[in-house]
């Protein structure tokens, strides 16, 4: 922080004369005092902001209560030392009560060895492949043998079948690894451990409208994809935008 001193001598003056030399606290109280209401003004604003949109957990650590489950056995599910966890095959999916159009979301997630499962965005509340009738940005062991050959578009943090991620951030399986999730209109980021690997316009594939009807939804549900393996999952929160 820069420090300023002041010349009695030379103060400035003020609209009545000069400042008073006999009271050297004065130019510096009334200017604090502009400044605290100046802060005040700026607390309000981003107070008034964080109102508008505070991220909100959907996992309290203790339950499923802010999920519904869709097309799946309820024991593929669980919450175990204060962790969500996916553990089974069977697909279906982990569904938010309502839904989102533009919006923030982040979590922390665990991969087990050839683990699969992926985050659904605007996901209409039903059976049909999500992936294709919402969106799912991946979550997989990338690292394993079994995976060697995927596209690109299907490694961790790619908008499946719409947009390749970039490598290289994931960590491996048995650590925490960090994503965030943004969508503003058709415009969707994803960032994995500190690390931007998706930044897209999602109106700007045509070609995959006819089979990729979720490009074009502007709200739906978030979800949680159970494909296969064990993946833990933590801080999982979301941040509505917009008015």
């Amino acid at each position: 922080m820069m420090s300023a001193s002041f010349d009695h001598a030379t103060a400035p003056t003020d609209a009545g004369g000069p400042l008073p030399r006999h009271l050297p606290g004065f130019f510096s109280m009334r200017y604090s005092t502009r400044g605290l209401v100046l802060s005040a003004l700026l607390g309000f604003s981003i107070c008034g902001d964080l109102r508008a949109g505070d991220f909100v957990s959907l996992f309290d650590g203790k339950s499923l209560d802010n999920w519904q489950r869709i097309a799946q056995k309820k024991d593929i599910w669980s919450v175990q030392d204060g962790l969500l966890v996916m553990g089974g095959e069977g697909g279906g999916w982990l569904a938010t009560p309502k839904d989102y159009a533009d919006f923030e979301f982040s979590l922390e997630f665990l991969l087990s060895s050839d683990s699969n499962s992926g985050v659904y965005l605007r996901a209409p509340a039903d059976t049909s492949h999500i992936s294709r009738s919402g969106m799912e940005i991946q979550i997989l062991d990338d690292f394993h043998p079994k995976y060697a050959k995927v596209q690109p578009w299907q490694r961790t943090g790619s908008i499946y079948h719409v947009a390749a991620a970039k490598t290289g951030h994931l960590k491996p399986a048995g650590e925490w690894n960090e994503m965030k999730i943004k969508a503003v209109g058709p415009h969707v980021t994803i960032s994995l451990n500190g690390v931007t690997i998706v930044d897209d316009m999602i109106d700007k594939h045509p070609e995959l409208n006819a089979e990729h009807t979720g490009l074009a939804r502007k709200s739906g549900r978030i979800g949680l994809q159970s494909h296969n393996g064990v993946v833990k999952f933590r801080n999982v929160r979301v941040r509505e935008l917009g008015d």
